[in-house]
């Protein structure tokens, strides 16, 4: 018997480049237990080119990537999701689409590599620090042990995962 697939949505306002590397870590390292997808607020309409240029120097699959609204994951024939994170600070502090099946949230922000215009070097350093930030996270989340924890516990377990600081996070 298969284990059960969690549903995991990664939301920022603009599904351009942090919740597009959540997604896509989700996937690649514990697509067997889980399905992610992202989604933003206000879509860009273009997924980030250095956060494609990341992804693609790691392995992953890039090409089923799309900068796209959350409302697709507010219908009647959306996914039911089980979890839903917000990736940056504006978007936790939206007013979100009622989701079906009231998946448990959390808010585990990160910095916003595509803030940073400087030299090419500098954007592809930020992107690979918020890749590492939220592979921390992802991989502590996808550890926990979800059949033993009542919804209180995974609740604050999921919070806590957002706000603490991992020795490979911190800056120099």
């Amino acid at each position: 018997m298969s284990e059960r697939i969690y549903n995991v949505l990664f939301l920022c306002t603009g599904n351009s480049a942090r919740s597009i590397l959540a997604e896509s870590i989700l996937n690649h390292e514990f697509g067997d237990r889980f399905k992610g997808y992202s989604a933003g607020s206000y879509p860009k309409g273009e997924v980030h080119p250095v956060a494609v240029a990341v992804l693609n120097s790691l392995g992953h699959d890039t090409s089923y990537f799309r900068s796209k609204s959350w409302d697709e994951f507010s219908g009647s024939d959306a996914p039911q999701l089980d979890f839903i994170f917000t990736v940056c600070d504006n978007a936790s502090k939206e007013t979100c689409p009622v989701w079906i099946g009231h998946p448990m949230t959390a808010h585990w922000g990160i910095a916003d590599p595509a803030a940073v215009e400087d030299s090419k070097a500098e954007q592809h350093a930020a992107f690979q620090s918020a890749y590492r930030m939220m592979r921390n996270r992802i991989s502590l989340f996808a550890s926990l042990p979800f059949a033993s924890l009542d919804a209180m516990s995974l609740k604050n377990q999921l919070n806590e995962i957002g706000t603490r600081e991992y020795p490979s996070e911190q800056k120099a």
